[in-house]
Formats: structure tokens, C-alpha cells, sequence
């Protein structure tokens, strides 16, 4: 006699997950039980109301309830304004980058009228506020609170700076009538960075603000769709590949070349990870991250190609796998980059053993021409060569990464099945050796 799986209500028997791109959304159906993945739709991101792309992308699906992420329009657009750009502007700008959203502008010292413009010009999002460590200086975060509140700019603004001042600048803040989500300081002595407060309130600055205002929809079902921004969801995905491939000791490194931003993210296995507890806490996470705002093949095209040419590589054309590849060499050469200025210890993109292509400039090319592209990029002499050269590499032609990282929180799972199916059933490049037991 066949096992009936019993249904109630709050266990849906598929889900469909949906990526919100800046130029496709992207839905993958999925069994939420088993992890089995169902079926793949897309369809263009309609950025005057992006819920008719998504009804689009998921019309063959349509008694799935949906579950979101999004960097439709570029993602979060954040500006960090800070004391000292060495110190306090830098802690903000990793705290920003660690929480997957795009750093448009960053400024340090007293706003005057010279650098308020600049930063209005750069239409942040949000604003992330740091300066001084606890109990510290605190007469540039006052006076740039003050000129935020008399700027009448309603920008929503993160403050995680000297907790000393903390309730009296958030007062101020307020009186301006700014929106403010207060966080610990990101530089709370000197020396010792500490970020993920900042995160958290950068992310919930994103779901309120961003998915919950009305500059992508003004439908409801929008923000009772959307769990998180893409890269946090991508991040999750990629961790849970890394624990899939526990046994084998393997680390990962994915990297994903979209419209508006190019990613890289690293995750070591769990042993790995393990060795680096208590890191992240001077600022040194075991799992890291960089999304760059200015590597897009389609919306950041121009800046993509004077990024290029500053990194003294060709200037890529018009062929979308050539203005991939332009971007996987500047993002992964500015990742290791981003990794050394952490100082040692954390996961490094060097180490991965395994590398997962994302984006649909790799999705939608043949395999001869990825093939291509990776021997380019192994010879890259500037940086990516050391994490391409001699790896194991799968194309997630699929793009169940961001999938595996919604369905991680409510049904792992499905999550770590979904995952084992991309290792064993994904576009195999080169193959994956396991180390013997």
C-alpha cells in the first residue's frame, strides 16, 4: 500500500520561489516536502510594478504560494556617512556590503553643503550613520544627525555609532522627521568591528522601506512575498551547498553575474567555519560576501566597462558572455582584495574547491563558450585565476541558489535536497573529487 503524505493548510504541497531581479524574475516550482524542483519560469522584471512580473513568471504555477527575494532596480541603494574614512566610514561600508546592499556613495567628516549634495545626488535609500567608538568622539555624528534633520530629505537612516549619544541622536534624527532604525555601533573600539547589528537593521530598512513603500509596487502582496534582499538569499543557498558537501570537506566560492550587480559570495565547510567562531565578532566573518553595484551587464554596462578598463583589461563589447566574463575578472580581483583588507582568518575564495556559476549570461551560453571563459579566467594573473585555476566548477543553469536559500529558514529539508541536486545533477564543467573519507 502506497504511504500517503498527509496536507494541511500551512504545508503547501508546492512552492513556487521567486527571484526579483533587476531585468528577469526568475521562479523556480518546488516540492517544499521533498526538495524535488518541479519546474523554472522567468519573465522580464516590469520595474513601474514589478507584481505583474511576477504573476507573469509564475502563471503556470498558479496554487503555489509565492516566497521572494529582490534586487529588482539595482537592490538596496545605501549611503554611508561616517567619521574618519579609514575607521568609521569603512566599518560602514563592509556592514553595508555584508548585508547585500549596493554602496552608492560613502563620505566622511562633517556633511557640508558640498558634501550634502553629493550625497543626495547619489539617491540612497538609506542612510547608514557610524562615527566614533563607544564613549568615544562624538561631535561629527551630532552634527551630521543635525544636518540630516534640517535637510528635509525624509531618507530612511540605520544609526550605528557611538552608543554613548545613540538616544540623543536618534532624537534628533527623529525631530527631523527621519525614519530611524538604531543598531549597535559598527566600530565599537578601536580595532574591533562588529557589523551584524548594522546588518539586521539594513535588511529590515529594505523590507520596510523598499519592498513595503511604493517604488517597485504599491500591491500588498509584495511585502507578504518578499523575505529578503537577493544576496542574503543567495548567501543562505550558497551556505547550504557548503554543508551538503561537509563530508568532503569542501568549500565554495559562487559567483553571479546579473543586470545590475556582480557577486561573489565564500563559504567554507562547516570544520572550516567552525575554526573561525568568535571571528566575526572583531569583524572577520567565516562567511563573506561582496556585491558589486558597478559590475552589471546590462543596467551598469558603462560603469562595468570603465571598471575594466581601470583593472587594464580589454573593453568588453556588446556580446553579453564577454561583458560576463569582464565582470566575474573585476569582481573576483576586488573580492580578494576586500578578503585582505579583513586581515587573516575567515573563509578564502582561494581555498574554495568548488565554484558555482550563477547569472544568465552563463545560464543561457553553451557549454563550449563557458568552457572558454573559464580558461580565460584561470589564466587571469590579477587574482581570479587563483580561484578558478584547477577547480571543480558547476553552472547553475537551473538558478535554484536563491531558491535553496528561501526554502533554508521554514523547510531545510527541502533546502539541503535541493542542494545535493544541484552537486549531483548540475551542468558539471569539471568534476568534483571527494576527498576519502
Amino acid at each position: 500500500m502506497d504511504r500517503v503524505r498527509r496536507v494541511t493548510a500551512s504545508q503547501p504541497t508546492t512552492l513556487a520561489c521567486v527571484d526579483i531581479g533587476s531585468t528577469f524574475t526568475k521562479a523556480a516550482l518546488v516540492d517544499p516536502a521533498t526538495g524535488r524542483l518541479l519546474a523554472t519560469a522567468q519573465s522580464p522584471t516590469t520595474l513601474d510594478d514589478v507584481v505583474t512580473g511576477v504573476l507573469a513568471a509564475t502563471a503556470g504555477f498558479p496554487d503555489a504560494p509565492v516566497v521572494a527575494c529582490s534586487s529588482a532596480g539595482g537592490g538596496l541603494r545605501l549611503a554611508v556617512v561616517g567619521y574618519e574614512q579609514l575607521i568609521s566610514a569603512e566599518a560602514g561600508h563592509r556592514a553595508a556590503l555584508s548585508a547585500g546592499a549596493r554602496v552608492v556613495h560613502v563620505t566622511a567628516g562633517v556633511l557640508d553643503a558640498e558634501r550634502l549634495a553629493a550625497l543626495r545626488a547619489a539617491a540612497p535609500d538609506v542612510v547608514l550613520l557610524v562615527g566614533g567608538t563607544d564613549g568615544g568622539e562624538a561631535s561629527v555624528l551630532r552634527a551630521n544627525a543635525a544636518v540630516l534633520a534640517g535637510a528635509d530629505w525624509s531618507v530612511p537612516v540605520v544609526l550605528a555609532g557611538n552608543a554613548a549619544v545613540r538616544d540623543e541622536v536618534a532624537a534628533v534624527l527623529r525631530g527631523g522627521g527621519l525614519p530611524v532604525h538604531e543598531a549597535g555601533n559598527v566600530l565599537p573600539d578601536i580595532g574591533r568591528l562588529s557589523p551584524e547589528s548594522a546588518r539586521a537593521a539594513i535588511r529590515a530598512v529594505f523590507l520596510e522601506h523598499v519592498i513595503g513603500g511604493d517604488r517597485l509596487s504599491t500591491d500588498p502582496r509584495l511585502r507578504s512575498w518578499v523575505r529578503a534582499v537577493t544576496p542574503d538569499a543567495a548567501l543562505e543557498g550558497v551556505t547550504v551547498l557548503a554543508r551538503v558537501l561537509a563530508p568532503a570537506e569542501v568549500s565554495v566560492v559562487a559567483l553571479d553575474v546579473g543586470g545590475a550587480t556582480t557577486d561573489v559570495y565564500c563559504v567554507p565547510d562547516p570544520d572550516a567555519e567552525q575554526a573561525t567562531l568568535g571571528r566575526e565578532a572583531v569583524g572577520i566573518p567565516a562567511r563573506r560576501r561582496t556585491v558589486e553595484g558597478d559590475l552589471g551587464v546590462s543596467w551598469s554596462v558603462d560603469a562595468l566597462r570603465e571598471a575594466a578598463a581601470a583593472e587594464g583589461l580589454p573593453t568588453p563589447g556588446e556580446d553579453p558572455l564577454a561583458l560576463g566574463e569582464a565582470a566575474a575578472v573585476v569582481a573576483l580581483r576586488r573580492h580578494l582584495r576586500a578578503e585582505a583588507a579583513y586581515g587573516p582568518g575567515g573563509a578564502s575564495a582561494r581555498s574554495a574547491r568548488l565554484v558555482v556559476l550563477s547569472g544568465g549570461v552563463f545560464r543561457h551560453a553553451a557549454p563550449a563558450d563557458v568552457d572558454q571563459v573559464l580558461a580565460r579566467l584561470a589564466e587571469d594573473a590579477g587574482g581570479a585565476g587563483s580561484v578558478l585555476g584547477g577547480k571543480a566548477v558547476i553552472v547553475d543553469r537551473r538558478y535554484v541558489l536563491a531558491a535553496i536559500g528561501l526554502l533554508a529558514a521554514e523547510h531545510p529539508a527541502a533546502a539541503t535536497a535541493l542542494a545535493d541536486d544541484l552537486v549531483r545533477g548540475g551542468d558539471r564543467v569539471t568534476p568534483l573529487a571527494r576527498r576519502p573519507a
